[in-house]
């Protein structure tokens, strides 16, 4: 019984001892796995590729990762990194032979890098990993050596000079094409200089800034010639204006004189005016023709001056030219001579071409100051003389008509006082013969009968008379002169009167007058008067 309890007790500590292990092995394994995978998984820093190596699946040597992570199998790959820093090679390029065949210098400095296009990253795996960086520069630096010495090899002095843009395309082609291919990429090109053993790039920079020179030269006389240019314009405008301004003020001032003693000198205020305004275009002509003719010459001598510096620029460029190639230096001279020779042949003609144009501007301003001017001065004062004749011969007309017209209406003016006064004594006279209307008719034609009278002479005074009877106051015997009883021609008025109206009646019949019946009639059955009354005795006429 003993041994059966001491074997139970043992057989079960046994028993749950087995699973501990068990379990602590499982940890433990589960431990070293676990600190297998952390220690596997690689992460890759921004500034690095990561390359994984070994059996990488498919046809592929490597796998290549920027950025993240990924796990690296024990034994059956391994990796390593590719740094991602910017390499600078210094290129020391001396006598690279040009398309011109002119040996040039192009020191510069070329920044590469491993490039992080899927691509280039494994061509950079390929041929870069495991490689220290100097082995990578010198690698690259060779590669780019051939590449810009290729480039230079296609293009002139000129074009390396001048077209920097078309040099630094080709060589960021040719370079990047080259380095690509060992996983790199160009990050920045610096051409420190460009040189060559005969010294033609130092002779086209001098050419530039001659004509640079040359150029600021040109600008500088455009500038003075504008300047003077302007300067003259103004002066031109002040004389213009001043002159204007004096004739205005002097054509003012002749005004307010003509318009005091218009009523005396209308015609020297005229001619007055006619000369200051014949003055003042005569200074404005001259002034705009000295303004003119200063402009024609600064022109003339700048297109000179241009011409000369031109001439002297295509000397230079030439004997430049000629330091450069030797070959073909002495014929590009002679081009360039005879060219500069003909230029400067041009420029002379044109500048004594634009003297005679100015001469013959000066001719035809002072033709037209001695010859025009005068006669334009004489053509003036004929118009202001005939002018004013005209307006003589108008005021006189005017005067005359006027005086003429006053004289008419005073004349008019004194009838029609008559003919009213007349009227009012008319009316008058029929208020005062009111009572007896026939009164008025018979006075009114007593007081005609001188008129009428007067009329009758007129119509007889050229008729031939041979003899005149004349009656004595009606009376029937003669008077003897010196008879005791004879009366006189005014003894009896009324018997005279009476013995008067016969002949009255007589001369109204004659004369186609109806007399007033207060004056009486004359019967038709009557004897004439002149039988019933004792003849006169017949007088004759003394003849003439």
């Amino acid at each position: 019984m003993l041994n059966t309890l001491a074997a139970g007790p043992s057989g079960g500590i046994e028993d749950a001892i087995v699973p501990i292990i068990i379990v602590g092995c499982v940890l433990l394994l589960l431990f070293f796995i676990i600190i297998i995978l952390v220690k596997q998984y690689k992460r890759c820093p921004s500034n690095r590729i990561l390359v994984v190596y070994g059996r990488v699946g498919g046809k592929r040597a490597s796998k290549c990762l920027h950025g993240g992570g990924t796990f690296v199998v024990p034994l059956i790959q391994d990796f390593a990194y590719l740094s991602l820093e910017p390499i600078v090679i210094d290129i020391p390029l001396d006598g690279a032979l040009s398309l011109n065949n002119i040996r040039v210098n192009v020191p510069s400095t070329f920044t590469v890098g491993v490039a992080t296009d899927p691509v280039l990253m494994n061509n950079a795996a390929e041929r870069l990993l495991m490689l220290t960086t100097q082995q990578v520069r010198d690698q690259a630096q060779d590669i780019i050596l051939g590449q810009l010495r290729l480039v230079i090899a296609t293009l002139s002095i000129e074009e390396i000079n001048k077209d920097r843009e078309k040099f630094m395309g080709l060589i960021n082609e040719n370079v990047a094409n080259e380095i690509n291919k060992i996983g790199l990429e160009l990050i920045n090109v610096n051409i420190r200089d460009i040189t060559d053993e005969s010294g033609y790039i130092t002779a086209i920079g001098k050419r530039a800034a001659a004509e640079a020179i040359e150029r600021a030269k040109v600008e500088v006389a455009e500038q003075v010639r504008d300047g003077a240019t302007g300067e003259a314009i103004a002066v031109r405008e002040k004389t213009v204006n001043v002159a204007r301004e004096n004739a205005a003020a002097v054509e003012g001032q002749k005004q307010a004189e003509q318009r005091q003693r218009i009523a005396v000198a209308a015609l020297e205020a005229e001619a007055v005016t006619g000369e200051a305004e014949s003055q003042r275009n005569q200074e404005i002509a001259i002034a705009e023709r000295r303004a003119e003719t200063v402009a024609a010459q600064k022109r003339a001598e700048q297109d000179q001056r241009i011409k000369v510096a031109d001439a002297e620029a295509k000397a230079v460029t030439g004997e430049n030219t000629s330091r450069e190639s030797i070959a073909s230096s002495t014929a590009q001279l002679r081009e360039i001579e005879a060219e500069a020779n003909r230029r400067a042949q041009v420029a002379a003609a044109n500048a004594r071409e634009a003297a005679l144009r100015a001469e013959r501007e000066e001719e035809l301003a002072r033709l037209a100051k001695e010859v025009l001017a005068p006669q334009e001065i004489e053509k003036q004062k004929i118009e202001i003389a005939a002018e004013a004749e005209a307006e003589r011969q108008r005021r006189i007309a005017r005067g005359e008509a006027e005086a003429t017209l006053a004289k008419y209406e005073a004349e008019a003016e004194g009838v029609r006082k008559v003919l009213e006064a007349k009227a009012e004594g008319y009316r008058q006279l029929m208020e005062a013969a009111a009572d007896n209307p026939q009164i008025a008719p018979t006075l009114l034609l007593i007081e005609q009968l001188p008129e009428l009278v007067r009329e009758q002479v007129k119509a007889i005074s050229n008729l031939k008379i041979d003899k005149i009877t004349v009656w004595d106051n009606g009376r029937a015997g003669s008077q003897v002169e010196g008879k005791a009883g004879a009366k006189g021609a005014t003894a009896d008025f009324l018997s005279g009167l009476i013995g008067s109206l016969p002949p009255v009646h007589e001369l109204a019949e004659q004369a186609g007058i109806d007399l007033p019946g207060a004056l009486g009639k004359v019967s038709k059955s009557t004897p004439n008067h002149a039988s019933s009354r004792p003849k006169a005795e017949p007088t004759e006429k003394p003849e003439a």
